[in-house]
């Protein structure tokens, strides 16, 4: 069972994060938002989800790359709404470019954001749901997390690492009744993915429709976009008891991709 749960899902105002709030909160958890965007937009997602589904949704603005208001988030999540069962770990950006012009700036703010934030969230929660005997930490990782890819280079040092965080964290919490897991997305309709595909498309010389047409006939064997729903369904899922013995896992939701 999943209701009344109470997560915090990071990055979670748009993408995949925004369709796995969506879902918990179908399934009757609580959930603290978190992200950047238009602050009456965020209100509008907040208010609906909480009316259409009878569950408490709160809302902290917490920038993924300072500790400090990490800390914030996360204990504004437990004053707001309640003792926190589920972290989401999904806050993520992206930079495409040859490792050789990859600005140093950009390599720091990624490994913070894609890595150090779920190491921080983790720590902050992790005693509750050990002393409770009950938790959920769910890493959203990458295709990039169990394979290379070039012009990614930070993005794919923080998604290996992000799976050796979830590893490591599921052997410590496995007596506790806490797991650990990755999910492992291929290509996803998201606005991290469509940001990508220009920078790509001039990488390759191809045009943008043809980048994401070659994109997908050579990594996706499905040929189709996954679904936020899709990875959605599979985070309430590992919330559940049913899951309960599934930890430390790498979980590839990639139409195939990881398969080859």
């Amino acid at each position: 069972m999943t209701q009344g749960l109470n997560a915090v899902i990071t990055g979670s105002t748009s993408g995949i994060g925004q369709g796995i709030a969506e879902a918990f909160a179908k399934a009757g958890m609580n959930v603290m938002l978190n992200g950047f965007g238009d602050p009456d937009e965020i209100e509008i997602l907040r208010a609906r989800l909480a009316t259409t589904h009878g569950v408490r949704v709160a809302y902290h603005r917490a920038d993924m790359t300072k500790p400090g208001e990490i800390a914030e988030l996360m204990a504004t999540a437990e004053a707001d709404i309640g003792p926190l069962d589920v972290v989401v770990n999904n806050a993520g950006i992206q930079k495409v470019a040859a490792i050789e012009d990859f600005p140093v700036e950009k390599w720091d703010e990624i490994l913070a954001i894609n890595l150090s934030a779920a190491f921080h969230t983790t720590r902050l929660a992790i005693a509750g749901m050990k002393a409770r005997g009950f938790g959920r930490i769910i890493n959203t990782a990458s295709v990039q997390g169990l394979i290379g890819s070039p012009f990614k280079t930070a993005y794919v040092a923080a998604k290996h690492g992000i799976i050796g965080l979830t590893k490591a964290v599921a052997m410590e919490g496995a007596e506790y009744g806490v797991t650990a897991n990755a999910i492992c997305p291929g290509m996803v309709a998201t606005p991290l993915v469509e940001k990508q595909i220009p920078d790509l498309a001039r990488q390759s010389g191809l045009s943008e429709a043809e980048t994401l047409a070659d994109m997908l006939a050579s990594n996706q064997p499905t040929r189709r976009i996954i679904t936020v729903e899709e990875i959605g369904a599979l985070a309430t899922f590992l919330c559940s008891d049913a899951a309960a013995s599934i930890t430390g896992a790498a979980l590839p939701i990639d139409g195939g991709w990881t398969a080859r």
